[in-house]
């Protein structure tokens, strides 16, 4: 967004912006950079037994997840005692990105000294044992399809790397940091599987072990295979990306919605994967410019408009849901929207109101006396337990996006 389209109220917003990121900033030193996450109850041994259970029995098996359920909306502070807090290497990079932002936004280099601190522990997460840069959960994660082992690499984590090295390599010119680029783009283009699911349509897999047809995930890999392919001249990693991309284009819905999942599992439309789907899109289009995939853009975001936010411009969690949710907001919701409205600036004439009001939301009702974010606004309460990868990393790297673009 250029500076001539805003008003002077939106030029003070943005220095209320600005110190709204510095005071996350100095909670996060205090914090430190590890947390609790939103997952820490279902990672759990029992938790995980519990989800797996409910899984395979749903309706019976419900009274097993319940307590998990309560506690996670009502004592969030009480996951504690079921984890301990940890590292997650998805939140570094998005530190890393915000950091390298904030250094555009403040005009200040100081700030690249702490997004290169945060790509060195990128580095040092890796997952181990695979061929090529790749990054996952610390946890084990029980899924629909069986338990995801801690350090198994997710194509949902391992653009985010890429992007945030990306960020390093433009921020220092460091060419350490283009060699593990090209090592992210190996790993993405040989690990994992695919599987034609319509004539020249291929959906990929979410791990190297499975074969879900994840519509998210094939966004994220068309992206990151595109921007690679057209950096490093592979022209493999690009026909790649053509094939998931026709995927995530084929499983667009009439209504310009995406299922979460096109395997007849996990069939829920909710807002922050659909933000995820329509940002790769976004990317893909600026660097193809192909007027099928603007198509798709148009329709995804017009739904997001009409479904997934309501009146007042605050987003809504599910358009479509397959449980129970006791939470009215999430903070993730307005992290992504974010980062969607300032991608969508010149295609939606709409995007700059959205946007704002979307920051605007944040900064009334998310922001915490000592810098960090609200995680939920529950049915009743808030709450407000950080979890560094769920968002709050997010939400500093979109706010921090926020300043470098607009100011």
């Amino acid at each position: 967004m250029q500076q001539s389209t805003n008003t002077q109220s939106q030029l003070v917003e943005v220095n209320t912006v600005r110190s709204t990121v510095h005071r996350f900033v100095a909670w996060l030193d205090r914090f430190g950079e590890t947390s609790q996450d939103q997952y820490d109850f279902w990672a759990s041994a029992q938790g995980r037994w519990a989800k797996a259970l409910y899984y395979r029995h749903k309706t019976w098996a419900a009274p097993v997840v319940a307590p998990f359920v309560l506690l996670d909306a009502f004592a969030p502070a009480s996951r504690s005692l079921a984890s301990p807090r940890r590292r997650f290497p998805i939140a570094d990079a998005h530190y890393a990105m915000g950091f390298f932002a904030l250094a555009k936004a403040d005009y200040d280099t100081a700030w690249i000294q702490r997004g290169q601190a945060f790509l060195a522990a990128l580095e040092t997460s890796r997952c181990d044992g695979f061929d090529g840069y790749s990054w996952g959960y610390p946890f084990d994660w029980e899924t629909c399809v069986g338990t995801v082992k801690a350090g198994t690499p997710l194509i949902t984590s391992i653009p985010y790397g890429y992007e945030a090295f990306e960020a390093g390599h433009e921020a220092t010119g460091d060419s350490r940091y283009l060699q593990i680029m090209e090592s992210v783009g190996s790993f993405a283009f040989a690990s994992l599987s695919e599987r034609e699911v319509s004539p020249g349509v291929f959906a990929c897999s979410y791990t190297p072990f499975d074969h879900r047809r994840v519509v998210n995930a094939n966004a994220y890999r068309a992206f990151l295979l595109m921007a690679a392919g057209l950096r490093f001249a592979r022209e493999d990693w690009r026909v790649a990306a053509k094939r998931n991309l026709a995927f995530v284009l084929w499983s667009q819905q009439e209504d310009g919605s995406w299922l979460y999942a096109m395997d007849g599992k996990d069939q829920f439309v909710d807002n922050f994967h659909t933000c995820f789907v329509l940002k790769n899109l976004l990317k893909i289009w600026q660097m193809t410019n192909e007027p099928q995939v603007l198509g798709a853009i148009k329709r995804g975001y017009g739904f997001y408009k009409q479904h997934l936010l309501d009146q007042t411009g605050h987003p809504i969690p599910y358009a479509q849901a397959q449980r129970l949710t006791l939470y009215r907001r999430e903070l993730y919701d307005y992290a992504e929207g974010i980062n969607l409205a300032l991608l969508l600036e010149d295609v939606d004439g709409d995007a700059p109101t959205i946007l704002n009001r979307l920051v605007n939301g944040l900064l009334e009702d998310w922001v915490l006396p000592d810098g960090h974010f609200v995680t939920r606004h529950l049915l009743l309460g808030r709450n407000t337990v950080p979890y560094h990868r769920w968002a709050q990393s997010q939400t500093f790297r979109a706010l921090a996006l926020y300043c470098a673009t607009v100011d």
